[in-house]
């Protein structure tokens, strides 16, 4: 949902631990062009899939997907809409999560105008920085827009590496201690 926009494209990216390794799939792509319709004018659908599998002995670096949205300007020239991330969920089913994007802004209003009048807005050079923290505590952002994703999620031999994502997890997921000193993630 981009209210106030149309003819968007979604790029996407995975962000992870090193001691995890893609092993079938994209780890970035891009979607088709959308637009809205007449019945939903502020919403955009994409139904674009995406396809990864993910091997790891280590939950650290738990694999993170990164948006980055993209349309033209009032110039016609292709400017970032938002920027959004979120984990990968690490329950098996069926998972919907809405991401709320932001976009950089420049930080006075003599560079807001050159921006928007060369169509040069601020945008990240590596779309990955919005999965991690660092330095992002100097960056000025604006809220806008959100992307509804939504996982279908299969995991294998959790139970041999001690982490226990049982069906009644899933009914409400715990982070708690499991017996014999083994905890959830």
């Amino acid at each position: 949902q981009f209210p106030g926009f149309d003819d968007l494209y979604c790029k996407f990216c995975f962000v992870y631990g090193q001691d995890w390794v893609p092993t079938a799939g994209l780890e970035e792509g891009i979607s088709q062009i959308t637009s809205t319709s007449d019945v939903s004018p502020t919403t955009l659908v994409w139904n674009f899939p995406i396809d990864i599998t993910f091997k790891s002995t280590n939950p650290f670096g738990w694999p993170q997907i990164v948006l980055s949205v993209y349309g033209p300007d009032f110039f016609g020239n292709d400017v970032v809409r938002g920027y959004g991330a979120v984990h990968v969920p690490f329950t098996p089913g069926r998972h919907t999560r809405t991401i709320a994007m932001f976009v950089p802004e420049s930080t006075s209003r003599l560079q807001q105008f050159t921006s928007w009048f060369t169509g040069r807005r601020p945008e990240f050079t590596d779309p990955k920085v919005v999965a991690q923290g660092e330095g992002r505590e100097v960056t000025r952002v604006r809220s806008q827009g959100f992307v509804t994703i939504s996982f279908n999620i299969m995991t294998k031999d959790l139970k041999k590496l001690g982490y226990d994502v049982s069906s009644s997890d899933m009914q409400s997921p715990s982070l708690g201690p499991v017996p014999q000193g083994l905890h959830k993630y």
